[in-house]
């Protein structure tokens, strides 16, 4: 990496972390249920490595994160209105407390006195987490008076918010303006390590698995991989878009019409490159988009009109199983079809599995955020994997091959 890392920092015998005050930018935007209790804790896992290591080095450590959409634009006043209730991060500093078993002081606002509070009240090696920065609307304004107001709470700053690297928010780049040195954390460290890796320098051959409902979603993803790929596997609602341009009846399955020159020329790019681009042999159409729906497989050729296509066939998973042997890298984003409803998530379900016993066998697998993360944890298969990104929307600017502002911003390693 040409940025200064924690690992950079800690190795520095001249680093002495000792009583000073360090700002970590962390993505605890963890979901919750109806009780207010948090139902999957892997964002604030990921986290760990970072802050135990600032802990440890006797760091006062202020945690910061943004929580939901808190606020919204009134359509009829445009004035903007901010919902508390529900989007406070006090069950994440519950939770947080649990997982690295020491209190955790909670601070009642991200600035002003609730939070001076706070860290004043921190020893070494404490950590206190601040309220959701996205209760003001001038975090995501990146407004510079509210980036100096989180930066004077830190001597130092840690992004370790993946997720959030994408964004050009008042904590992810408008603080490094004003709290120096700004430095990345363990997990935005490894996430640019995988990420990056499988695309500038992989093992091969290089294989890319990509789905999801629309082709407009994932254009600049696919053209940035046909330069870089070997194989390419396209499934998930896409498919359809690039049937119809190959002159097939679709039934009511999505397209995108005005997409349909854009996955020809997609298609054409790929041959002219070498590129081999797979499309599912069969699928699993339904008559209505209803997991209670009759559903049918066919080929797909024979799409019935008024069906729906919602998954990738048996057939379909056994070319794309054979396709993927012998390949030493693979990144996946997307499912292969409505994998929310049990009976359309057959096709991904295969996939995954197919990428744990290619763990096994040495490749290198990279699930590239999103649904397909979702995906792999219901079948439960996360471990057996050799990489899982925390960042949807930053995972795909990044295999695109576009700048992360919340990378950028940090300071640069000396030349």
């Amino acid at each position: 990496m040409a940025k200064q890392t924690l690992a950079t920092l800690l190795a520095d015998p001249a680093t002495d972390l000792t009583g000073k005050r360090v700002l970590v930018r962390a993505d605890f935007n963890v979901p919750l249920n109806d009780q207010q209790e948090i139902t999957d804790d892997t964002r604030i896992r990921a986290a760990l490595p970072t802050l135990k290591a600032l802990l440890q080095a006797g760091a006062k450590v202020i945690v910061m994160s943004h929580f939901g959409r808190p606020i919204k634009k009134d359509k009829e006043t445009g004035e903007l209105k901010i919902t508390r209730e529900g989007n406070s991060l006090a069950p994440v500093a519950v939770r947080l407390q649990e997982l690295l078993g020491q209190r955790v002081v909670f601070a009642r606002d991200c600035i002003g006195e609730p939070a001076e509070t706070a860290v004043q009240g921190l020893g070494n090696g404490e950590i206190a987490l601040l309220e959701n920065v996205r209760f003001y609307p001038e975090e995501e304004a990146n407004d510079p008076v509210f980036a100096q107001k989180l930066a004077s709470l830190g001597d130092l700053y840690v992004n370790d918010a993946f997720g959030t690297a994408h964004r050009a928010h008042a904590s992810t780049a408008g603080v490094t303006a004003y709290v120096q040195p700004a430095v990345a954390g363990y997990l935005v460290e490894k996430e640019l390590q995988f990420l990056r890796g499988a695309i500038d320098s992989p093992s091969r051959p290089l294989a890319a698995i990509i789905g999801g409902s629309k082709v407009s979603s994932k254009i600049g993803v696919i053209e940035a991989l046909l330069e870089k790929v070997d194989k390419l596997l396209l499934g998930g609602g896409m498919i359809f878009t690039f049937y119809q341009a190959q002159g097939l009846k679709t039934g009511n399955s999505l397209v995108e019409t005005d997409k349909i020159e854009l996955a020809q020329s997609l298609m054409d790019q790929a041959k002219a490159k070498g590129v081999e681009l797979l499309l599912p042999v069969d699928v699993v159409v339904a008559d209505a988009f209803s997991p209670g729906a009759n559903a049918q497989t066919v080929p797909i050729t024979g799409i019935p009109d008024g069906w729906m296509g919602l998954d990738i066939g048996p057939e379909s998973v056994k070319v794309f199983q054979e396709a993927l042997q012998g390949c030493q890298t693979v990144l996946w984003n997307g499912p292969m079809g409505v994998f929310e409803f049990d009976c359309f998530a057959a096709g991904t379900e295969a996939i995954a599995r197919t990428l744990a016993e290619l763990t096994q066998g040495g490749a290198t697998t990279i699930i590239g955020g999103g649904d397909s993360v979702a995906a792999v944890e219901k079948v439960g298969l996360a471990a057996q994997m050799t990489h899982i990104s925390t960042g949807g929307g930053a995972s795909l600017e990044l295999l695109e091959g576009r700048e992360l502002p919340g990378i950028a911003a940090l300071t640069d390693l000396p030349a």
